[in-house]
């Protein structure tokens, strides 16, 4: 019996089950599993199954069960052309008309590789999460970049998706800003400074912290202890008072904080939009630092948390091989822990089909957020379950390649700045932007400096530290986001000379070049990334995934011949594919948050 054609599915799936089949005809055993692999370049195959691993079940010789496993595949499945072992490998090479037949299932799909049809149950991608008492920096990118990629691949794996923030918009170095632009500012605003409303309050903060120094100076000048100094020093004192008043209610500093938080408002909102990155909801601290409480006084009744002599509230996590957390002070009040257990069933709350969060958060709160799980799940949550840290390392830069305005940190606005500078100074080098007009070149370098900066922060597993290189995330060769730009703008000018309908639908019986198969290939391997991706939170598998394809294709343009192909069918063909790689490449980039140019 013939087997009814695999492209439609997984073609490691049906041939895993037809390998079981033949196991069980030929050796009556039943296999529980069967690994592939990608067969090397250096044999003839396309896909390759491992023998060794059924020695366990299967008594004899790899090579000749192997070679009968081989017969019986060449028999009962249509799509397999012949087979060679080698050792204890079984070489499979497909028929040409399975790929043909793949490709033209999938060759008018628009966002293939994407699930259309949302689940029900709901994540929420957190991340940001910014103070406002200063500018977002470079490490904020990463996170925002992240965030957002995680969120972008959950929902095309399936997965209906909310974006949120925390925004840290109360404490105590809120009040620094607010009672230093008091003190110092003169009635300065973002209007009259020019400045953006984060860059202003961040400029306040900082002269408290240059203020609150020179106090401490004086008062060990004058014989205190530096530790005592650093507790009373006056412009401290003050700024605490100020929190006391702001927790009060006093009409006077919650004016100026709304005043001044709106400025820095403007000022995220302005880098968000200049980073490509967007949120559903915002959740703000000074709503949720009181969440929490009640929780855990209901934990406490339950027997989840438990009491110290001095009244502050516990849990024991010794069993789990963590320590004891507290979880409310002997005063009442609340720590971050309590504010992060109200915050999440707040969520919930908000969003009865939540089913599930990730924390875009750096690694330095690894354990924190081992904690609040364990907690949410002892306190009986059913979505607790599926809580996920995306935990990820610092970024560093090369000492001395940016200035930042503070000195140590790098600024996010900077640095996009920097990023569209450097894609200038390189695009002009290369000299390929002719007959474009000034708005035009602008427009590419933003978009080429952006691609440039997202592509190398998100290539790199979120848990590795990053050292980000400005100049080198430019290159326009090499694994980076110019290099599959470039190949991009290479398709579209393919499109633009081919003279013919290229939507026509082809009569698929010729042989394939070995190329236009590694590419199909590569084309199949999309939806499959996308799922892996989601269940991984990693960006960087779509991300050199794409680079992968973008290799093939390069190789696949330097090795035959597109447009100048005599035979129509086969120069039709070529077009489709590379207009198909083409819309791969846009929809893996879509979900890095990376834009893809029509021409540079």
């Amino acid at each position: 019996m013939r087997a009814e054609t695999l492209f439609e599915m997984s073609l490691q799936n049906d041939l895993g089950q037809k390998v079981k089949d033949a196991v069980k005809e030929l050796y009556q055993v039943e296999l529980p599993t069967v690994e592939f692999q990608p067969t090397r370049k250096d044999f003839e195959g396309d896909v390759t199954v491992v023998v060794f691993p059924m020695l366990r079940f299967v008594k004899g010789n790899p090579v000749q069960i192997g070679t009968q496993i081989g017969d019986y595949l060449q028999e009962h499945v249509s799509e397999v052309a012949k087979c060679n072992v080698v050792q204890g490998f079984l070489n499979i090479v497909i028929e040409d008309s399975y790929y043909l037949n793949f490709f033209n299932s999938i060759k008018d799909e628009a966002d293939y590789g994407y699930v259309k049809n949302a689940s029900k149950d709901a994540i929420m991608v957190e991340y940001s999460s910014p103070n406002t008492n200063k500018p977002l920096h470079l490490g904020h990118i990463r996170n925002n970049l992240l965030g957002y990629s995680v969120a972008e691949i959950l929902k095309a794996s399936g997965k209906k998706v909310y974006k949120t923030q925390i925004i840290n918009d109360r404490g105590i170095h809120i009040c620094k800003s607010m009672l230093a632009w008091q003190k110092f500012g003169e009635g300065e605003t973002p209007e009259s400074s020019g400045l953006k409303g984060d860059h202003l309050v961040g400029k306040y903060y900082v002269a408290f912290d240059k203020a609150y120094k020179e106090q401490i100076a004086e008062l060990v000048e004058g014989g205190m202890e530096k530790e005592k100094a650093e507790k009373e020093a006056p412009i401290l004192l003050e700024a605490q008072e100020m929190l006391r008043k702001w927790e009060a209610g006093d009409a006077e500093v919650v004016a100026l904080w709304k005043k001044m938080n709106s400025w820095v408002y403007a000022g995220f909102d302005t880098t968000y939009k200049n980073l490509g990155v967007d949120f559903d909801k915002l959740y703000y601290e000074s709503d949720t630092y009181l969440l929490g409480r009640d929780v855990v006084k209901d934990g406490l009744e339950k027997g989840v948390f438990f009491k110290k002599e001095d009244g502050s509230v516990w849990i024991d996590l010794t069993d789990e091989g963590l320590d004891e957390k507290i979880v409310l002070r002997s005063d009442g009040t609340a720590v971050y822990m309590t504010q992060d257990i109200g915050t999440a069933i707040q969520r919930v709350t908000d969003f009865p089909d939540i089913n599930g969060m990730v924390y875009t958060v750096g690694n330095e709160q690894d354990y924190h957020f081992k904690v609040l799980f364990l907690i949410l799940k002892k306190l009986g949550y059913s979505w607790a379950e599926q809580l996920y840290h995306l935990s990820y390392g610092m970024v560093d830069l090369p000492s001395g390649k940016m200035k930042s305005r503070e000195g140590t940190v790098v600024d996010a606005d900077d640095l996009i700045q920097n990023m569209e500078e450097t894609a200038e100074t390189i695009s002009s080098e290369l000299g390929k932007l002719e007959g474009y007009t000034e708005e035009e070149k602008q427009s590419l370098y933003r978009t080429i400096g952006l691609g440039a900066l997202k592509y190398y922060i998100l290539k790199v597993d979120p848990k590795k530290r990053i050292l980000f290189n400005p100049e080198e995330s430019v290159d326009f060769q090499g694994n980076t986001g110019p290099f599959i730009q470039y190949t991009y703008a290479r398709i579209q000018s393919i499109l633009r000379k081919a003279d013919f309908d290229v939507s026509t639908a082809l009569d698929m019986t010729f042989d394939l070049h070995e190329k236009e198969k590694e590419l199909l290939k590569g084309i199949q391997l999309f939806p499959e990334t996308v799922q892996l991706a989601a269940e991984n939170f990693s960006p960087a598998l779509i991300a050199n995934y794409t680079y992968d394809l973008v290799k093939e294709f390069n190789s696949f343009y330097q090795q035959v011949s597109i447009l100048g192909e005599p035979d129509e069918q086969k120069k039709q063909f070529r077009v489709q594919l590379s207009q198909k790689v083409g819309e791969v490449i846009q929809s893996a980039f879509r979900l890095l948050g990376i834009a893809v140019p029509e021409r540079m």
